[in-house]
């Protein structure tokens, strides 16, 4: 089953700030996050502290934050390096 990806406009907002390569590196993340949300790849995991919050990775560096809308739908809520977990 493949997932809707919905991005909100300030997981789009972030995307535009980060290098093409970066964002090129993004569009094959969420390519797999869309088929598989625990692909081994994106070291998907749980945001402690929070009930349905989950991050994965694009690189060492930068992270997505993204939670379930039903079964069928992903939202992307913000994108950025690893601090980002620190504006939560």
């Amino acid at each position: 089953m493949k997932f809707k990806i919905v991005a909100t406009k300030i997981f789009e907002k972030s995307l535009k700030k980060l290098t093409l390569t970066e964002q090129m590196q993004v569009a094959t993340k969420l390519k797999i996050l869309q088929i598989n949300p625990h692909h081994p790849s994106l070291r998907t995991k749980k945001v402690k502290g929070f009930k349905m919050l989950f991050e994965c990775s694009v690189n060492m560096d930068i992270r997505i934050l993204w939670r379930y809308e039903g079964l069928e739908i992903i939202i992307t809520l913000d994108i950025g390096h690893h601090s980002i977990l620190d504006r939560l």
